[in-house]
């Protein structure tokens, strides 16, 4: 999926949820992978319910609901777009609520040689905020132009992924039998400077079983592959006491054989986000120009 990011919770400090997917720095068998290439992505948009799950006493939140629309198109020659958006209203044990809105939209170049982003947040119906730019690959390093927060370009290593990039090597190395990967990624979240240092761990192949309800929103997954898949996503900047990394997040979700996810989950330690599918549309896909 893509990287999901939400500012500003009632939890206390703010915080990201990202849901999402860059070059592979390696792989546990020792294998790397490169620019993946051979896989379809499906368009399709995607429709979450979310809900607070388990919590403890000390997370600062009583109560989570909140929605997730995500619309992916394109192919590999033309490029791919994201448009999405994730609305959440959280509940504190004092009985305050606050509603996040985040808006993001993405195109990605084929072959990952750009990837151009415009990400809005919104707190209670008021911009708090805003990161828009272009990061081009390079032999050496990757170069990003910011527009927004403020106009600046700096550069990060070249061997980091954009979303679609890093989704792609997942898949691959779902089906090589790849159970582990690392990976850094950018996606141009927090104001367009944060770059992610990822480890992907990917469960035993699963064939979806067919519904007997045909009006059940993932219906149209069923009798496809699919693998546990859990992302860990670390800040490297924010060793802890002992110069250890520890995960920022963690999200588990199903990914499926054409590129959809599904059975979210989104674990900050001390609360998790629940993701159930409420609906789902697959468009037609048009292949690239003969």
């Amino acid at each position: 999926m893509q990287r999901i990011l939400m500012s500003g919770s009632l939890a206390g400090p703010a915080f990201a949820i990202i849901v999402t997917t860059c070059l592979v720095s390696g792989t546990a068998s020792g294998a790397t992978v490169g620019k993946s290439a051979g896989y379809k992505l499906v368009p399709h948009q995607a429709v979450y319910d979310m809900k607070l799950g388990e919590k403890e006493d000390n997370s600062g939140i009583s109560g989570l609901s909140g929605r997730m629309v995500y619309e992916f198109t394109g192919n590999a020659c033309e490029g791919y777009s994201v448009n999405f958006r994730f609305v959440t209203r959280f509940q504190n044990a004092d009985g305050g609520s606050q509603v996040t809105d985040l808006q993001t939209t993405s195109f990605e170049e084929p072959q990952a040689e750009s990837y151009q982003f415009l990400s809005k947040t919104f707190v209670d119906q008021e911009l708090v905020e805003e990161s828009k730019g272009k990061a081009t690959a390079g032999t050496q390093t990757m170069t990003i132009n910011l527009k927004a927060p403020s106009e600046k370009s700096l550069e990060i290593g070249h061997e980091v992924l954009f979303p679609t990039e890093h989704l792609l090597t997942i898949l691959e190395s779902a089906e090589n039998g790849v159970p582990f990967i690392s990976a850094d990624i950018y996606d141009g979240a927090e104001s367009g400077e944060k770059v992610y240092a990822t480890t992907t761990v990917i469960g035993s192949k699963t064939v979806s079983p067919v519904k007997a309800d045909t009006e059940d929103p993932d219906a149209p997954l069923a009798g496809l592959n699919y693998w546990p898949v859990t992302v860990a996503y670390f800040d490297p900047g924010a060793e802890d006491a002992t110069g250890e990394l520890t995960p920022v997040y963690q999200l588990s979700f199903w990914l499926f054989q054409n590129g959809v996810s599904g059975h979210l989950t989104l674990d900050y330690g001390d609360f998790t986000i629940k993701g159930k599918m409420a609906a789902l549309e697959l468009h037609e896909d048009t292949g690239c120009p003969q």
